[in-house]
């Protein structure tokens, strides 16, 4: 007699989310396949719609519960970790150029694209999106206030103000990058971004 694989919820909402995050990124939301989804993990229709009783559901999850936490992860963590925020921020943005490939000028950022295509259509999408970005320019302004407080940060700034800033153009860089169909013009997009960061320092 076969046993029945034990159900792991838990996994089967996870699998879910990274095969719909997948599917967004390349497909946009909108034209975005449920088969397609479906296709990539091993889960059920019926599975599918007791974890996200719709599409849209399934979407705002990933803004919330995947595309949301990488940044925390990557981003976040990092600049409240170091005492040293223009390094950090120089060394992220380096992370991005050095491991910019075709797959950053196809695809683009997911939130970014996101934010392009669904938030002038959904105002939960909208909302979801502004709080990662309200969240990460949040972020920076403090690393930087920080800074300053050390010494390390030139005086003369306005957190609040660079920290957008510094947010806008690194997704302006990715959009610029994906219509120019251009690693390099992405990557050069981002070496005058650091060239302007390392002005903010004492």
């Amino acid at each position: 007699m076969v046993q029945r694989k034990a159900r792991n919820p838990g996994q089967t909402r996870s699998d879910l989310l990274d095969a719909a995050y997948t599917e967004i990124l390349e497909s946009g939301f909108q034209a975005a396949s449920l088969e397609r989804i479906l296709a990539n993990t091993s889960v059920s229709k019926g599975a599918l719609y007791h974890h996200f009783g719709t599409k849209r559901d399934l979407g705002l999850a990933v803004i919330e519960e995947v595309i949301g936490p990488e940044l925390e992860a990557r981003w976040f963590n990092m600049l409240a970790q170091h005492d040293d925020p223009i390094s950090v921020l120089h060394n992220l943005i380096e992370e991005k150029i050095a491991s910019a490939d075709e797959s950053v000028i196809r695809y683009g950022c997911p939130l970014n694209n996101l934010i392009q295509e669904m938030s002038p259509l959904d105002e939960s999408f909208r909302r979801g999106l502004q709080k990662i970005i309200e969240r990460w320019v949040e972020v920076v302004a403090e690393a930087l206030k920080e800074g300053q407080a050390s010494g390390q940060v030139r005086a003369d700034i306005a957190p609040q103000d660079i920290a957008l800033f510094i947010v806008a153009s690194i997704e302006g860089c990715v959009g610029l990058g994906k219509n120019a169909q251009s690693v390099t013009a992405y990557q050069r997009c981002l070496k005058q971004l650091q060239v302007y960061i390392q002005s903010l320092a004492v």
